[in-house]
């Protein structure tokens, strides 16, 4: 069982940045791929970035991609996500999701966090 809690969220201008943090419970941490997703209001929920449990070749959205960085640092059972330039088309719910066997780009995941507000004003 893994529990994934984010934090980090908030408000910021179009051009800021902010860095979200999961932290992962559960001592098979380091042995899942984790990742991000998003979901705006009225919207599907769309990937953002996913990393493989050793940190090797992340891959993002082509709508995040040059501005996201996804990191984890597996003694502290976290994965980070780095927003710069950020824009309003950003705004919305992020959700941190771990799978054992990998993150693809729809949204399926076995384990997922609470999700954390994410709002970019113009």
């Amino acid at each position: 069982q893994v529990q994934l809690v984010e934090s980090g969220g908030g408000l910021v201008q179009a051009g800021g940045s902010l860095r979200l943090s999961c932290a992962a419970s559960g001592r098979t941490f380091s042995s899942y791929a984790m990742g991000w997703f998003r979901q705006a209001p009225g919207k599907e929920r769309e990937f953002v970035a996913a990393i493989s449990w050793n940190g090797a070749s992340p891959y993002y959205a082509d709508s995040v991609k040059g501005r996201f960085t996804i990191s984890r640092d597996n003694a502290d059972n976290t994965v980070y996500l780095q927003m710069n330039s950020l824009k309003p088309d950003d705004t919305a719910v992020y959700y941190c999701a771990a799978d054992p066997y990998g993150l693809e780009t729809t949204p399926r995941a076995d384990y997922w966090g609470q999700g954390i507000q994410v709002t970019v004003s113009s």
